[in-house]
């Protein structure tokens, strides 16, 4: 929703001011100069890119409209599985969580988080790196220089669809010159028409430029940068979820390892130390209840 409100915020901004000043939207609507952009512009982006890429970009834009899933709710869902992953480990030893970390999707354990089952890329990160700390033939050191690396290539790995969303946006405005410039040598080429005539072709022409720069800065290149937002959301997450995993092989208590990790959240998603701690007592009666009730 709030793409679409800046959407249409950019095109009664700029139909308005132009219709006010004694313009004609009818001028404005020239189809082949969108032909000529947009053709022009998607063929690059395909020229410029891996399969890979594109394919990874066209979901990346799917994702855009939709509600971001990096949320309070998921946070809290996060570190209520990381303190009872945590706590299980300091009670009964690594080897009592290794059938969970195994398949999670058969986990009792994990079956209480559908947030974090429903999300691959956080489930693996956990899982894979709880089975290194349990097999304890890597040190604390090792194993964090191992996740800085994964969270870097992840890093890298999401930046391509912005990377490739952003060149497009800068060259629509070179585009649009394209499109003026045919419209240009086409009004010369019929010199010999009315002067009139030749005013409303030239006219046609400059809608071009006006089309390039308006799609390149009011469309095109904010999705890059709201694509980039959203990347650091998913990064985030990552590492908070390293941040309470290196504590815990520091041998700092659950509730310890869980607190770095709330502090490593951006405050708009983060609970407050209360909010947290209400959180997990109530998800500790309702276990303890089924539990009972079983």
């Amino acid at each position: 929703m709030p793409i679409i409100i800046g959407y249409a915020v950019v095109i009664i901004s700029a139909l308005a001011g132009y219709v006010l000043s004694g313009g004609y939207l009818a001028v404005l609507f020239q189809p082949l100069e969108l032909l000529i952009i947009g053709g022009t512009a998607i063929g690059a982006f395909i020229v410029s890119n891996e399969i890979k890429v594109i394919k990874a970009t066209l979901k990346a834009l799917g994702q855009l409209f939709k509600k971001s899933k990096y949320n309070k709710a998921l946070y809290l869902t996060l570190i209520n599985l990381m303190y009872t992953i945590l706590t299980k480990i300091r009670q009964n030893g690594g080897l009592s969580i290794e059938a969970d970390i195994d398949n999670p999707k058969e986990s009792e354990l994990f079956k209480q988080y559908p947030l974090i089952l429903a999300n691959p890329q956080i489930c693996d990160f956990i899982t894979d790196y709880l089975r290194l700390m349990i097999s304890g033939n890597m040190d604390v050191y090792e194993i964090e220089a191992l996740m800085n690396e994964e969270i870097e290539t992840n890093a890298h790995e999401l930046e391509k669809p912005v990377d490739a969303i952003s060149s497009v946006g800068d060259g629509l405005p070179a585009f649009g010159i394209v499109a003026a410039v045919m419209g240009v040598i086409n009004t010369l080429a019929q010199a010999d028409r009315p002067a009139s005539e030749l005013g409303e072709l030239i006219a046609h022409a400059m809608v071009g430029t006006f089309l390039g720069i308006l799609l390149a800065y009011g469309f095109v290149s904010p999705l890059a940068a709201l694509l980039k937002q959203k990347n650091a959301n998913t990064i985030k997450i990552l590492e908070c979820t390293k941040v309470m995993l290196i504590a815990s092989m520091h041998e700092y208590a659950p509730q310890i390892c869980i607190e770095f990790g709330r502090k490593t959240i951006f405050t708009n998603e983060r609970p407050t130390f209360f909010e947290l701690e209400k959180y997990i007592q109530e998800v500790k009666e309702k276990n303890t209840n089924q539990a009972e009730n079983s």
